[in-house]
């Protein structure tokens, strides 16, 4: 056990990243896990005590005294049962077991009187399994969503704010019909809504099981034939907030967290896809930045204001949909009844949210940074007119010009047209004048459909 300086930790989230990942320890923690285990074990042991067949009997303040054992659980009897694990503790040897020095703990911790029916007929996976439920459930409800919230709702506010701004759209990367900078936001917050209730659902769906060491409740029911242990099973899970998975192996096959792990890849993709357009955005003058004093842009140019904050979201979120992807793939796999291979990648759960959560407060950074620059957004409009020639063709063939489209793209492919070039199109054409008012009419700035009324569809 060793306390490292930010400098000599391993990784970045536990160094240089301290500071936004501490929202998650008390989730993805080896502590956590451990404490997990142990509410998971004592639950247990109450639930026992419940089934008439069984002799066991807990009073009330029984009860509370057990469950105080995890309620009141701290660093030092985290610490304790590492130990436990490692070198041993009184009278217990060293298990080289974390489950096993979980129940030891307990053991200790209730002077004995309760050894045989602690972690009675389960297998480690039995608590495993619903103390990592648990603590996912709960990073994700507790931390992620909100931030997650709060992105959505900051895209939504910037839409409303700029419902009405017009920006030229690019398409190919190349000038295309007008939209405005309000409609754009709302795209990605509509986005975020839907991929997030996606992650709200699968986070409602996760379930446990606790069937024993080949999912079949062999030693439960050879202890108490009389028991309906499903049945006990599916009401002790559900009773911690979780689905029960009725068939299994030894493990939790894991399509559950593979379907959670699914819906935030979803999430994390739309809001790369943000960060890649809010790049360019800056990269165009289209949002402006705010210069923060004493912050360096660039080791060797002075004047430099870069998108670090998209940068680094956009960093942290491909890294947590990679390690997500593994995730998902590897842990609805194992070999029959089960491998050790998943318990150390479970172990890895953790960091992936880690990045989640780095590139969502990385993200709402860069949005507190930056300012829509209208002015830059009506320039660019106005230097590319030629954006207006779909909407020229297609007058044009409301009133029945077939050679609308060939007129128009002779006039704008790949020449530097003006508007009075379309001007002296529009002078030139068989329409009538209500129709040629209405092509002169035209300019890139006010040809935005309904893009600031979907807006309000938000």
């Amino acid at each position: 056990m060793t306390d490292r300086w930010t400098l000599e930790a391993v990784s970045p989230l536990d160094g240089r990243y301290a500071r936004y990942t501490e929202p998650l320890v008390p989730y993805a923690s080896e502590g956590a896990l451990v404490a997990a285990r142990v509410r998971v074990e004592v639950e247990y042991l109450i639930a026992l005590a419940d089934l008439p067949e069984t002799p066991l009997s807990l009073g009330a303040d029984e009860r509370r005294a057990l469950r105080a054992i995890y309620e009141e659980f701290d660093d030092e009897d985290a610490a304790l049962v590492k130990q436990l694990e490692t070198d041993g503790y009184g009278e217990y040897p060293a298990t080289n077991h974390d489950v096993k020095a979980v129940e030891y703990f307990i053991r200790q911790a209730t002077d004995g009187d309760l050894d045989q029916w602690i972690h009675f007929g389960l297998t480690s996976e039995d608590v495993t399994n619903l103390a990592y439920r648990l603590l996912i459930r709960d990073a994700v409800t507790e931390v992620l969503v909100p931030r997650l919230r709060e992105l959505r709702d900051a895209l939504g506010g910037m839409a409303r704010d700029y419902r009405d701004v017009p920006m030229l759209a690019r398409t190919h990367g190349q000038p295309a019909t007008p939209t405005t900078f309000g409609k754009e936001m709302a795209v990605f917050a509509s986005r975020l809504g839907r991929t997030l209730g996606r992650v709200t659902a699968a986070t409602d769906d996760l379930s446990g099981k606790l069937a024993g060491a080949s999912g079949a409740y062999a030693a439960h029911r050879v202890a108490y034939p009389d028991v309906n242990w499903p049945a006990f099973a599916a009401s002790f899970v559900e009773g911690l907030g979780l689905g029960h998975e009725p068939l299994t192996t030894q493990v939790n096959p894991s399509d559950d967290l593979a379907s959670l792990f699914d819906a935030l890849r979803g999430v994390n993709s739309v809001l790369l896809d943000f960060d890649r357009d809010a790049w360019l955005y800056v990269s165009d003058r289209y949002l402006g930045q705010e210069v923060l004093a004493g912050e360096t842009g660039s080791s060797t140019m002075p004047h430099k204001v870069n998108p670090i904050d998209f940068e680094n979201s956009e960093g942290n979120l491909s890294k947590a949909n990679a390690d997500l992807a593994f995730l998902g793939e590897y842990l609805t796999t194992s070999r029959l009844q089960r491998d050790l291979s998943d318990s150390t990648v479970k172990r890895n759960v953790g960091a992936a949210l880690a990045h989640c959560l780095i590139g969502y407060e990385k993200l709402q950074s860069g949005l507190e940074k930056v300012v829509p620059n209208e002015t830059v957004m009506r320039e660019d409009l106005a230097a590319n007119p030629a954006v207006i020639g779909e909407a020229v063709q297609t007058v044009l063939r409301r009133e029945g010009h077939g050679d609308a489209y060939e007129r128009v793209k002779d006039l704008t492919r790949g020449e530097a047209v003006t508007l009075d070039d379309f001007r002296d199109l529009f002078d030139d054409l068989d329409v009538p004048d209500s129709v040629r008012e209405e092509l002169h009419a035209l300019a890139p700035g006010n040809y935005t459909g309904f893009a600031d009324e979907l807006v309000d569809s938000l």
